[in-house]
């Protein structure tokens, strides 16, 4: 991924952009099943060419259909920093992601697109669980995941499976700028809850997901 990211933009600020995972805020809206969530979310807005714009701050929004753990409630995160927001790393993967899904996508012209830093904190006896809502799409056209960092954790596997729930294949995301680069209307993704390596240290897993809808389809 790191060269292919690089076409578009040097990643000058990847340490920072790392770095600002150790910033996100508790995901509060998993109070009830546990807290080993932490996120940052935006919304960027892009035609099939040009720049990438960010949008006004605006909550996160999944059916019950896609989502039936929190589905068809608006739920507003902390925003993403201007200083992540406006870097090169970022510029760079929106950019490289707008064209690689708009070449499988020629009709599109125009994309409706979030992004979500997740840091999922695994603690002794208490596995921290990336897809909480089980195998699942997300109810859009196209999803990159992207592994930022991977700290003292086991498993984390990630698996793809048919309308029918027949699994597809498997494979974990272990060093950083492994990717996963996802059609959602053709398969369902999931990822198995992380543990402690070593129980007496802290232990995570961060990610940026990046989904695309096409603004000609509804919400």
């Amino acid at each position: 991924m790191r060269p292919l990211l690089e076409q578009v933009r040097a990643l000058d600020d990847w340490q920072a952009f790392v770095a600002s995972w150790d910033r996100l805020e508790p995901d509060a809206y998993l109070a009830s099943v546990g807290r080993y969530r932490r996120r940052r979310h935006a919304v960027f807005s892009a035609e099939r060419t040009g720049l990438v714009r960010r949008e006004a701050h605006q909550p996160h929004y999944q059916s019950l259909k896609y989502n039936p753990l929190q589905g068809d409630i608006e739920r507003w995160f902390e925003p993403m920093a201007e200083s992540v927001s406006d870097g090169a790393t970022l510029s760079s993967i929106l950019a490289f992601t707008r064209d690689f899904f708009g070449n499988l996508s020629p009709d599109t012209g125009a994309w409706h697109i979030e992004v979500h830093q997740f840091r999922i904190e695994a603690l002794p006896g208490e596995p921290g669980q990336p897809t909480p809502e089980g195998v699942h799409r997300d109810g859009v056209d196209y999803v990159l995941v992207l592994l930022v960092d991977r700290t003292n954790i086991v498993s984390g596997t990630t698996t793809i499976h048919d309308a029918e729930g027949r699994q597809l294949g498997s494979f974990t995301l272990t060093a950083p700028l492994d990717a996963a680069l996802v059609d959602d209307a053709r398969v369902f993704h999931g990822v198995t809850a992380v543990t402690p390596e070593d129980p007496s240290l802290s232990a995570h897993r961060d990610v940026l997901v990046v989904t695309l809808r096409s603004k000609a389809r509804t919400s």
